[in-house]
C-alpha cells in the first residue's frame, strides 16, 4: 500500500531539524514522494521522469527516523545523478557516489543525528555502499534505533545451531561464519544460503530433545 505524503506530514518522519533542507531538495525538483506502509525488503526506490509523469521517489514508511532520512537522501542522490548524466552512468558508480556524500555532508555536524549514527555516515562518506543494507556497520547502528519486535534478533547474535525464520516464513538453521556472510541450511529443503550478519530474523523455539 501506498500514499502520497503532504509535505507538512513529512516532519514526522524525519530526524528533528532536518525538515527545511529535505524540502527544499522536494521542492526544488518537484519530486512525487510516495511513503510505502507495507513493503518489506526495498527502503527506498527512485523513478525517472517519463511520459509527462516527474520525478518520483518513494521511501519505506516503517523505517526509524534515521534510516528513512538516508534512504530519503539515497534516492535524491539518484535525482540528482539522473539529471546531470541521465541513463550514461550506472546506478551505484563514482557519480552517484559523489552525489550521495555531497549531500550527506549537508546533514553531518548539525546535531540531526545520534553520535553513534553520524560517526557511522561519516565513515561511509568516501565510498558510499550501494544501500544502507549493504553498508553493515552502518545498517548495525541503525537497526538500535528501531522499534524492539519481540523474538527478532541479527543473524550475528545468535548462536551456532540456532533455528530461524526470514520474512517469507521459511525456516534455517544457522551455521558457521564464512568471510562476511553466515551459512545457514533452510530446514525444509536442506538448501545452504549465505545470510548477512546484520540480517534481521525471528527466532524459531528449538525442538525438545
Amino acid at each position: 500500500m501506498k500514499q502520497e505524503a503532504p509535505l507538512n506530514a513529512l516532519a514526522r518522519y524525519l530526524p528533528e531539524g532536518t525538515f527545511e533542507q529535505v524540502i527544499a531538495y522536494i521542492s526544488e525538483h518537484r519530486v512525487h514522494l510516495t511513503i510505502t506502509r507495507e513493503r518489506q525488503s526495498v527502503l527506498g526506490d527512485y523513478r525517472h521522469p517519463y511520459e509527462n509523469k516527474g520525478h518520483r521517489i518513494s521511501v519505506n514508511g516503517g523505517l526509524n527516523k534515521y534510516a528513512f532520512l538516508l534512504t530519503l537522501l539515497h534516492e535524491i542522490a539518484h535525482l540528482v545523478t539522473f539529471n546531470r548524466f541521465g541513463h550514461s552512468v550506472s546506478a551505484h558508480g563514482k557519480e552517484w557516489k559523489r552525489e550521495y556524500s555531497t549531500i550527506l555532508r549537508e546533514f553531518v555536524g548539525k546535531n540531526y543525528l545520534p553520535h553513534d549514527v553520524e560517526a557511522a555516515v561519516r565513515q561511509s562518506l568516501q565510498n558510499p555502499a550501494a544501500s544502507s543494507c549493504a553498508d553493515e556497520d552502518l545498517m548495525r547502528v541503525l537497526k538500535r534505533y528501531d522499534r524492539q519486535k519481540e523474538n527478532h534478533y541479527l543473524v550475528e547474535q545468535l548462536p551456532p545451531g540456532q533455528l530461524f525464520k526470514t520474512k517469507d516464513g521459511r525456516v534455517f538453521r544457522k551455521g558457521e561464519r564464512i568471510r562476511k556472510r553466515f551459512r545457514c541450511e533452510e530446514v525444509a529443503t536442506e538448501r545452504v544460503y549465505l545470510f548477512s550478519p546484520v540480517y534481521e530474523v525471528e527466532i524459531v523455539p528449538m525442538p525438545s530433545a
